[in-house]
């Protein structure tokens, strides 16, 4: 499967508005956002578990990071309730699993395999920072490598700039983004790729606007 694999174009998916794609396993579905081969893929989803619904064990070549959107998510290290930031290195593994369901942001196959630092981190419960004139969390960094939660409040504007890539999700609120070109209005879990350098104007137009950002990974 091929779905938005050029990495050298840019990508927008309103999650809200594609179909659920069962998985091999029962109870688990999956909205595709970008994807590179079939079972076992380079891919970025939104995966939806129902409750008692599980994954078989399996090795993340590559590794695995996810956010917990809605829910609780488990496997035998803990249990990570919505908010939770989540990386598996490659080489990890793990089963995992929900007993009252929940929905996940996942990356696969996606972080250098020098990168072995496991994160767990509770994004709704640590001390922010200003970074850039924003409200930021900073999550993760291996070299070039940036992942942090920005929030926004309404009326407010800041450029985020890039030198190899930049992938946002909007978590909460209203956006409106320009890369100087086009401008569009962007909503909860709507998914964005630029590639490239790119310097792109946020502006809030609601409150409580909160953003999960990844850059310079492409």
């Amino acid at each position: 499967m091929q779905l938005f694999a050029d990495l050298s174009q840019p990508a927008s998916v309103n999650t809200n508005e594609i179909d659920w794609v069962p998985s091999p396993l029962p109870g688990v579905d999956r909205r595709m956002l970008d994807r590179i081969g079939d079972e076992v893929a380079r891919a970025t989803t939104i995966v939806r578990y129902q409750p008692n619904s599980f994954f078989s064990p399996h090795n993340h070549t590559k590794g695995e990071e996810y956010y917990v959107l809605e829910g609780t998510f488990s496997d035998e290290s803990g249990d990570y309730p919505a908010g939770y930031y989540v990386r598996n290195p490659d080489g990890s593994s793990h089963q995992p699993f929900t007993k009252k369901g929940c929905r996940i942001y996942v990356k696969l196959r996606q972080m250098d395999v020098e990168d072995q630092t496991f994160v767990t981190t509770n994004t709704l419960d640590r001390a922010i920072s200003r970074i850039d004139s924003v409200t930021t969390l900073p999550l993760h960094k291996f070299k070039t490598e940036e992942v942090m939660i920005r929030e926004l409040k309404q009326g407010q504007t800041y450029t985020e700039s890039s030198n190899a890539g930049l992938e946002v999700l909007v978590l909460s609120g209203k956006i409106r983004a320009s890369d100087g070109v086009q401008a569009q209005t962007y909503e909860t879990e709507h998914w964005l790729r630029w590639p490239g350098h790119q310097s792109i104007s946020v502006s809030a137009i609601s409150n409580d606007v909160r953003l999960l950002v990844k850059k310079n990974h492409l």
